[in-house]
């Protein structure tokens, strides 16, 4: 007997040449998958400018990146009927961690609407994510409270 999901998916190019869906629902736990700064469309938004070998120059987008990530993230735990405030656990992958403290700071505060949010942090640098102006990527897990 295989564990009953309910799938979610944003009309991305990639999740179908990827492979994968968006998040995942098992019991009360979400999963959702890495989130970067994409619109509607799938156009990343504020993308990092980058050098003639495809490296991002600077961090300065970090924080816009930050925020329509939180944006998409909150978008997928809605479908839920979730929250930022059922969120447990969250994930950054970051190309440079300083950037990201600063930036990640003032943004999560705001899209969790509180000083310290209550969920489990982790930042992780990396040399390099799925596009090359791509700055950020979260992860999220959350948890439905009992509803009866």
């Amino acid at each position: 007997m295989s564990v009953e999901k309910r799938c979610e998916n944003l009309g991305v190019a990639w999740e179908k040449a990827f492979g994968y869906v968006q998040a995942v629902k098992v019991k009360d736990t979400i999963y959702i998958s890495g989130q970067l700064s994409h619109d509607g469309e799938g156009a990343l938004v504020a993308p990092a400018a980058l050098d003639a070998h495809g490296k991002p120059v600077d961090f300065s987008n970090m924080e816009a990146q930050l925020h329509q990530t939180y944006l998409n993230g909150i978008a997928l735990l809605a479908r839920y009927g979730a929250t930022l405030d059922d969120v447990v656990e969250e994930t950054l992958y970051v190309l440079d961690v300083d950037a990201a403290f600063t930036a990640g700071a003032k943004v999560r505060k705001a899209m969790y609407g509180c000083d310290q949010p209550q969920c489990a942090s982790n930042i992780i640098g990396v040399s390099r994510l799925a596009f090359p102006s791509q700055l950020v990527e979260v992860t999220f897990r959350a948890v439905l409270p009992d509803r009866g």
